[in-house]
């Protein structure tokens, strides 16, 4: 049987698994890592680093070393909370077509799938070099909180990669599939799902080989990198009071200060407080290297963190009425991505949902453990049909609308609805001789458009030219598995297709031979 990976692109780091001899291997990079760091550097040389050795270069390179972009992946560059993270970062963002984000690096543009291809080739790399085979299929997670457009920009990053991916699998129910397969269950579950950049809870029951999930939610702009800015921002303020020194002018040492926030925060998740200085950040007046001592206790960390905290924990409460479940009556908590080993999440966690949750899995790994034995299932075929064999039954994440009269946004599917989903409309012409309809289309609950989040525009063309009202055109609104959205039209009286085009905002534009970046000589490395 051809070889399938699961892989977990995350923002911080991502993880690559495989079935093999009927276990599941974590597959580690050459030096023996099994996290790599999701992080592209482009050097001098021409080089492409990928994995540990980029990120080695982040504080030495800054503006030319890419790391969160899955934060980036997908959205609009218009978006608010868009805009305040680019705030943050060290490197070069620019708006792109479509309103996509484009990363310049030592003069030329890229894409966000193009960056994320990068990872996903150093991934596909290892699972190569540890199975001794050419490897080409894949299974892919991303968030449940994704939006058409990121999930779009996922699967195109992977085909960059020279990757098929046969499925994007929902984060929190890979994590399910890992904690439930090959066990004769009866149970009902929340997965909490912290990871760098996002955060999903899904409440969904096992009955033996079939995961239905029954809601989920979450935040795709919540997560341990907001954990690291509160650190930096306090840091960086002590270092503006003490040496009046605005390190926000000063581009290595600010990358610097992001690197030891993050060790910072991971040090005060073993230790109550933490000590030391941090050399080198800028130079003086007389030329000396300006360093800053800080003492950061657990308590004044958390103090910080709480408001995304307790964040986190009003989607929980949003997912579990929407389940229909009360914290009493589900069987497993489950904790997944390296954010969730913070201590406060921990403790608020146990508090919120009143039981203590399960640590035994490893919540780095479990994802990718779980799109690995998915990627067995699809794969299996006839030689062994049911030894991998789950039936997942996922949801949509969000509502997707259609704007109406009066500023306001009617449903086509409801949120949580299952997926594959098909929804029918018939829209009829408004004025003579008309042969253009477009429709805006959101995603999101709230009544009024404009509080939706916009997914894009749909033109409907070539429509025949009759009198008002006369013209009347089918469109059948289609969610796959994978969660993203097709769109077909017909003419009602002929019963002859019409184009529909689906602009979504933020997705990437596929141009013929767009990629030289990925398909180059130079390959990422190790």
């Amino acid at each position: 049987m051809e070889p399938v990976i699961g892989i977990d692109l995350g923002t911080t780091n991502s993880v690559v698994a495989t079935v093999r001899g009927n276990r599941v291997e974590v597959i580690p990079d050459p030096q023996g890592y099994r996290l790599h760091p999701s992080v592209v550097a482009f050097v001098p040389n021409g080089d492409i680093l990928v994995g540990h050795a980029a990120r080695a270069r982040r504080h030495v390179d800054p503006a030319n070393t890419i790391y969160s972009a899955k934060r980036l992946i997908g959205q609009s560059i218009k978006n608010p909370i868009v805009q305040l993270t680019l705030g943050t970062l060290p490197y070069r963002v620019e708006e792109g077509p479509n309103e996509q984000a484009l990363v310049v690096v030592r003069g030329r543009q890229y894409t966000l799938p193009e960056i994320s291809a990068y990872v996903l080739m150093h991934l596909k790399q290892c699972a190569e070099r540890h199975l001794g085979s050419t490897v080409t299929k894949a299974v892919i997670t991303v968030p449940a909180n994704f939006t058409d457009a990121q999930r779009q920009a996922t699967k195109h990053a992977g085909e960059l990669a020279g990757l098929k991916v046969l499925r994007i699998l929902n984060e929190p129910t890979a994590a399910a599939l890992a904690y439930g397969f090959g066990k004769a269950l009866d149970a009902r579950l929340a997965i909490y799902d912290l990871g760098g950049g996002t955060f999903d809870v899904t409440v969904l029951s096992i009955r033996d080989k079939i995961f239905e999930v029954l809601a989920t939610g979450g935040d795709s702009f919540l997560g341990g990198d907001d954990f690291d800015r509160t650190l930096v921002e306090r840091l960086a303020a002590q270092l503006l009071e003490q040496s009046r020194i605005d390190l926000r002018a000063h581009l290595d040492g600010w990358a610097k200060l992001v690197m030891g926030a993050e060790q910072i925060k991971c040090q005060l998740s073993r230790d109550e407080a933490v000590a030391g200085t941090i050399h080198d950040l800028a130079q003086g007046v007389s030329g000396q290297g300006v360093s800053l001592d800080f003492e950061i206790t657990r308590s004044e960390f958390e103090a910080m963190i709480a408001p995304y905290v307790e964040r986190s924990l009003l989607a929980c409460d949003e997912v579990l009425i929407a389940s229909g479940q009360s914290p009493q009556a589900l069987t497993e908590l489950i904790l997944v991505g390296g954010s969730t080993r913070t201590p406060l999440v921990r403790r608020r966690i146990a508090e919120h949902f009143r039981r203590d949750p399960q640590t035994r899995i490893n919540p780095d790994e479990t994802v990718a453990y779980g799109a690995a034995l998915q990627g067995a299932a699809l794969t299996a075929g006839a030689s062994n049909p049911a030894e991998f064999y789950s039936l997942l039954l996922d949801v949509v994440p969000r509502a997707l609308g259609i704007a109406i009269a009066g500023g306001y946004a009617e449903a086509i599917v409801e949120k949580n609805t299952p997926i594959p989903v098909e929804r029918q409309r018939t829209f009829v012409t408004s004025h003579d001789n008309q042969t253009l309809v477009v429709i805006q289309v959101c995603q999101g609950e709230s009544r009024k458009f404009t509080e939706n989040a916009p997914l894009g525009t749909l033109t409907l063309e070539g429509i025949p030219a009759r009198a008002r009202g006369e013209a009347e055109i089918e469109v059948v609104f289609t969610v796959d598995t994978d969660g993203i959205l097709h769109v077909r039209a017909r003419d009602v009286k002929t019963g002859l297709a019409t184009q529909a085009r689906m602009q979504v905002v933020g997705a990437p534009e596929k141009r013929s031979g767009e990629v030289p970046s990925v398909n180059a000589p130079a390959v990422p490395r190790a």
